[in-house]
């Protein structure tokens, strides 16, 4: 197995490296739309070459999977591969906004081994390591262990009707941070109901799961990684004790939109 302090320190200079180009600190950044809805700037195309060239040189026989990467058939005869979101929450990051991190997993046999989330605009460095546990800048995290649903606590700007029994707190535009609320126990629920990609969550589902939360699909099914369609439907992250509950009140909305 690789050095986790190796990773991490590649992790952070990614981190420092879209750092130098945030808006946030005054940088003037080019962005455009690589598809209706969805964002992209210089800053996660140069973040994206860096990290290929490190973690290539860190593991080179492992495979490549990444927002910002054409696709490549050939990751999946690999026993190791990486997954890799560059910027995740790239509004957040074009707006200035400091709810954005680099995300990097390992992943082998269809399981993250290791994660890594970088957030220098907010000074956080996540970890995870199978087995070993998660820590945010050096301290060990403890997920949430709300046992009672309703009032949970759920990172999101506005919640629908049928929600308004739970808890609105921050919501960054990263959803991987948002998962890594629920491993510190700063959110007792994180849920969506959309198609995403692997790279979004790999890293924080390992690190929420090994703080001792649970990590499952909107059907509350496991979620498997380097698939061919390296997709997944809804992603639910919650305290262990509420998850069921939250499965049985996203059951119907999952069900409808699974096909659209």
């Amino acid at each position: 197995m690789i050095d986790s302090m190796k990773l991490e320190q590649i992790c952070r200079e990614a981190g420092h490296m879209a750092l130098g180009k945030w808006p946030g600190h005054g940088h003037d950044l080019e962005s455009w739309e690589k598809s209706p809805g969805s964002p992209v700037c210089e800053a996660d195309l140069e973040v994206d070459a860096f990290l290929r060239r490190e973690l290539g040189a860190l593991l080179p026989a492992a495979g490549w999977l990444s927002e910002e990467t054409a696709d490549s058939a050939d990751r999946l005869d690999r026993g190791l591969t990486w997954l890799v979101d560059p910027i995740d929450g790239t509004r957040d990051y074009i707006r200035g906004r400091k709810g954005w991190a680099v995300s990097v997993a390992l992943v082998s046999a269809g399981r993250p081994l290791m994660g890594v989330l970088v957030a220098p605009a907010r000074g956080e460095v996540w970890s995870g390591v199978a087995g070993r546990g998660a820590w945010r800048n050096g301290e060990r995290l403890k997920a949430s262990e709300r046992k009672t649903f309703p009032g949970s606590r759920v990172p999101v700007h506005d919640l629908p009707k049928e929600d308004r029994d739970l808890t609105k707190v921050e919501q960054p535009n990263s959803i991987a941070l948002r998962v890594a609320m629920v491993a510190n126990d700063e959110a007792d629920l994180v849920a969506t109901v959309r198609w995403g990609f692997e790279w979004d969550i790999a890293a924080a589902a390992l690190i929420a799961r090994e703080a001792g939360a649970r990590v499952t699909d909107a059907f509350g099914q496991p979620l498997a990684y380097n698939k061919r369609d390296p997709r997944a439907f809804g992603l639910l992250a919650s305290a262990p004790g509420i998850h069921g509950a939250a499965v049985e009140r996203l059951a119907e909305r999952a069900k409808r939109l699974v096909g659209k």
